[in-house]
Order: structure tokens, then sequence, then C-alpha cells
């Protein structure tokens, strides 16, 4: 069975500004369920659009399967099927011998910026850029599902 082990962290937003970038992607993703043991999303990213069923994460690994689809079935299933929906840009960050995804939301979430890691054992040792603020793969807030339905706008600010 395909795993993701994926570990998130959030941004500190004045590093990231300062630091230089590759152009980012547009991503519109939504979910067509998104209960607590499975999640099943439809993402388009520029012109091209993927399905993807994941299952219960434990620690930072879970199952996950992913199929490109066709970009006009993708809008269809969305406008049609979707629960609730995300956009962001992306940015794919080299650092160390690993790439790292940045996500910078809009919307509903804007002001939310997390970067993820994909590594190939839970126990890998990587290096932190210095624009990495705090971990937060435990907390299930961060989950792209849970920001559709609790969006960060609706978080309290300490």
């Amino acid at each position: 069975m395909p795993q993701e082990i994926e570990r998130k962290f959030l941004v500190h937003p004045q590093r990231w500004e300062a630091l230089e970038k590759p152009i980012g992607r547009q991503l519109r993703q939504g979910y067509l369920t998104t209960q607590p043991h499975k999640t099943i999303r439809v993402r388009i990213a520029d012109s091209r659009a993927f399905l993807t069923i994941k299952g219960i994460t434990q620690g930072a690994t879970r199952s996950e399967f992913e199929y490109e689809i066709p970009a006009d079935e993708a809008a269809e299933l969305l406008a049609q099927f979707s629960e609730a929906e995300l956009s962001k840009v992306r940015y794919e960050i080299n650092f160390g011998q690993k790439c790292w995804e940045v996500d910078v939301f809009s919307g509903d979430n804007a002001g939310l910026i997390v970067a993820e890691i994909e590594l190939d054992s839970e126990t890998e040792t990587f290096d932190l850029p210095d624009w990495i603020a705090e971990e937060v793969t435990e907390d299930i807030r961060y989950y792209n599902a849970n920001l559709t339905l609790n969006p960060y706008k609706n978080w309290e600010k300490s």
C-alpha cells in the first residue's frame, strides 16, 4: 500500500518574505469527503488535476493513493461534489537533500504559511531551514481538509 510520510511546520513570515523563491503554482483543492479516517480530495494544479485518497494519519504516516485525472473532470467534480475548498500557492524549495513544499494560503486561510517535507521513514533526519518556525505535524487543525471546515480566519489568535 502506498504510504506518505510527511512532517508539517509553520513558516516564519518575515524570513519567508525575505527568501528568494521560485515561481509558485496556484492550487485549488476540494474534498469529496473529510472523515477523520479518510479524505478524498480533488486538486487542480495549473493545467493538471489529481484525485487523491488518504487514510488515517498515524504519527507522520498515512496511506495515500493519487491518480491524475482530466482537468475538466476535476473542475466538474469540485463544482458538483466538493464539500469544501481551499486555495493556495505552492512553492518547492530545495534545502539540504530534500524538497520542501511551502503553501501560502489565501481566502479564508490567508496569513497561514505551512511547509511540508516528505520523508522515507519517520526517523529520518533532515536539516531545518532558518525560515521554519515550529512543527505542527500532529496538530490536526493544520490538515488541509480541516482548514476547509475550520479556516485559519476563525482561529483565536494568541
